[in-house]
């Protein structure tokens, strides 16, 4: 971990930093890396220990390994100041024809379409990972998802019960979205999320 962690503090410079378990198919355990960089989390790399099986498989079974990947896009995000992901699956020439191969330019924004704001309050158990309900919201609404992110945070001290709540913004590249659609995506995601073991507000 430290070794990535200073991977991470020369590219980035020293910030702020943060490991949570993950899963990947070929390591165990598996984790993963964010950073603080300009006042949000940014998930960079995963990594973890090379599974027995795999070694094996390449006849280093007597050997022990570890791998881990960098998300090229969070990087690409940040060295051409792109701010979000989704504009690199877009077919929008406004976007590809801002860049050339070899030279480094800043992105420059264009009109976007409006979004849509929802909220989701819940009250949450022991153990609760905010990256697992991250990947629900995402794995519901797909990339009409543009933003996660924690608003309100409280603890009632008589139940000792702490309550998150949450402000998802959806926004699509290539068109509006109306209130019908994104209601029956949070209808969706409320009823799945207490999967997680929490308790909706």
């Amino acid at each position: 971990k430290k070794t990535l962690e200073g991977l991470m503090d020369h590219l980035f410079g020293e910030t702020e930093k943060k490991w949570s378990e993950d899963y990947f198919p070929f390591t165990t355990p598996s984790y993963e890396l964010e950073i603080k960089y300009e006042g949000e989390w940014l998930e960079v790399l995963g990594c973890g220990v090379v599974h027995e099986e795999v070694l094996e498989m390449a006849d280093r079974a007597d050997r022990r390994g570890w791998a881990f990947g960098l998300g090229l896009e969070r990087l690409a995000m940040i060295l051409f100041e792109i701010p979000d992901i989704r504009l690199f699956w877009s077919d929008d020439d406004r976007f590809h024809s801002q860049f050339k191969e070899g030279q480094i330019t800043k992105f420059k924004s264009y009109s976007k379409y409006p979004p849509v704001l929802k909220d989701i309050a819940f009250w949450i158990p022991e153990g609760f990972e905010e990256n697992d309900f991250f990947e629900l919201g995402r794995g519901i609404a797909g990339d009409l998802v543009e933003r996660m992110e924690l608003i309100d945070e409280f603890t009632n001290p008589k139940k000792g019960k702490t309550s998150k709540c949450y402000r998802i913004t959806y926004r699509s590249m290539d068109r509006s979205l109306t209130n019908e659609e994104i209601d029956a995506l949070q209808d969706e995601l409320r009823e799945r999320v207490l999967d997680l073991g929490v308790e909706v507000r």
